[in-house]
């Protein structure tokens, strides 16, 4: 594979980095309307106090006035979203264009393409469907699935680590694991349930909390509403959510930290072992101070960005068990 191809793949991970903790920064300021339209906000592409006093906006002003510090907000997150499509959109071409060469993978670029044209959709949809939970979720699910498809072009062949088939079952369930984790960590996040569970390791003084209703709070399917901005569902249900939400770090920190053990019991996997663990310390660490601290926006967005990271730490691991020795 050509070097500069990786480079390319290189900066878009960097990029997407970027990209999915300023999603976090929109979502944790409550900006994620601060654009009522899309592709552009109040039918401009740039911010600027002539909105307010526009005609042609004067229906989606009325809908919704402008906040300036929460429409920029939003905007500086479609511009380096739009600039993270079009390094896609170019890997993808070079792809195509060089299909014949053996070492140039063709497969992965043209799905990294379909995603991006998805994950579009998907925030068209985040704003025109007023921050429908599902959604919401999805388009984080999406923004960290382009950027592990980068990381995957990025890395190229790495050096591989010896394993056996059950390193690799392991391997897989940690991931898995995680996955579960941060979709449930997207809902509690859709669902405005981070401090439904104001104590800890308790939640709600007690280790399983009576009032958590089960029932209501895993419905995916919530009725297309005007407006899910603060959240919809009573207290019993966002107490189920972020209670499941500490389970599934449970089972994840279990299973991650399994992975990470018998990484580093391999003489050339004792640098990847030590990236999960390392990730995976941090980020329990960030989530335990949200409730302590509740929720300071820096620590939060945080918890979002290591999330990435740790996602990044146990791709790069499996991609390396799985390479031919």
């Amino acid at each position: 594979m050509e070097r500069w191809f990786i480079n390319l793949a290189r900066a878009g991970v960097v990029l997407a980095l970027v990209v999915v903790t300023l999603g976090a920064w929109v979502r944790l300021t409550d900006a994620g309307l601060g654009c009522p339209d899309w592709p552009g906000c109040y039918g401009r592409l740039i911010v600027s106090s002539e909105i307010a006093a526009d005609p042609a906006a004067a229906e989606l002003t009325a809908e919704r006035p402008l906040e300036a510090g929460k429409a920029w907000r939003e905007m500086i997150h479609r511009y380096f979203a739009s600039t993270l499509g079009f390094i896609c959109l170019l890997l993808a071409g070079i792809a195509v264009a060089r299909r014949k060469l053996p070492e140039q993978p063709v497969a992965m670029p043209l799905v990294l393409l379909a995603l991006v044209i998805v994950q579009g959709l998907l925030g068209m949809w985040t704003v025109t469907l007023q921050l429908l939970p599902l959604i919401v979720v999805l388009h984080l699910l999406g923004g960290l699935s382009v950027l592990a498809c980068l990381f995957w072009l990025a890395r190229g062949r790495p050096s591989p680590i010896s394993s056996s088939n059950g390193l690799r079952t392991l391997g897989l369930a940690a991931l898995a694991a995680l996955a579960l984790q941060i979709f449930l960590g997207g809902w509690t996040s859709a669902n405005y349930a981070v401090l439904a569970c104001p104590d800890f390791p308790t939640c709600q003084t007690q280790w399983w909390p009576e009032i958590a209703d089960f029932g209501t709070a895993f419905d995916l399917f919530h009725e297309i509403g005007p407006d899910y901005e603060g959240g919809v569902l009573d207290h019993p249900a966002r107490v189920a959510i972020h209670f499941t939400h500490r389970l599934g770090a449970i089972l994840a920190t279990i299973l991650l930290a399994s992975f990470a053990f018998r990484l580093f019991g391999r003489h050339e996997g004792r640098l990847a072992g030590s990236a999960v663990a390392a990730a995976l310390l941090l980020q329990i660490g960030i989530g335990i101070s949200i409730v302590i601290f509740g929720v300071p926006l820096a620590v939060a967005v945080a918890h979002n960005g290591v999330a990435a990271l740790l996602l990044l730490t146990v791709i790069n691991a499996n991609q390396r068990i799985r390479q031919p020795d």
